[in-house]
């Protein structure tokens, strides 16, 4: 695909962030139609990440879309550690939201980053499995 052909993701971007700035600084929150101000932070913040996820996907594979396939991969090997060294680091940055930083950071703070550690490790564990003892023999 030329690089003309594209999609856009600055604005995924630059919306992105701006949710999430609000999310950990600002704290900037209508009720809305649940009556709670910490609820729609979250959905703030949740919303954030999902746009800076798109970006990340649309800049690094320049296609639209969301799963990596891994015929996407140009060294799946290689790139499979370090999705497990980050799911790992992400793991432990969720301890360190949901422990020390707990009064610093929204409640389920914690608890989502575990979240997407864990699907991290979870990608990681499968593209290791499938280049190596569940490869397709040819």
């Amino acid at each position: 695909m030329a690089e003309q052909d594209a999609p856009e993701w600055r604005p995924h971007v630059t919306v992105g962030a701006l949710l999430l700035l609000d999310t950990l600084t600002l704290g900037y929150a209508p009720a809305g139609p649940w009556d709670s101000e910490s609820f729609s932070l979250g959905v703030i913040g949740l919303t954030g990440l999902a746009l800076l996820y798109v970006a990340w996907y649309r800049w690094t594979f320049k296609r639209r879309g969301l799963i990596p396939w891994l015929d996407l991969w140009q060294d799946p090997a290689g790139s499979s550690k370090q999705v497990l060294i980050c799911g790992v680091a992400t793991i432990a940055l969720a301890w360190v939201l949901g422990n020390p930083l707990q009064e610093q950071v929204p409640d389920p703070s914690g608890l989502i980053v575990t979240l997407i550690g864990l699907l991290m490790l979870l990608n990681g564990i499968y593209v290791k499995l499938s280049i190596g003892p569940l490869a397709d023999s040819k």
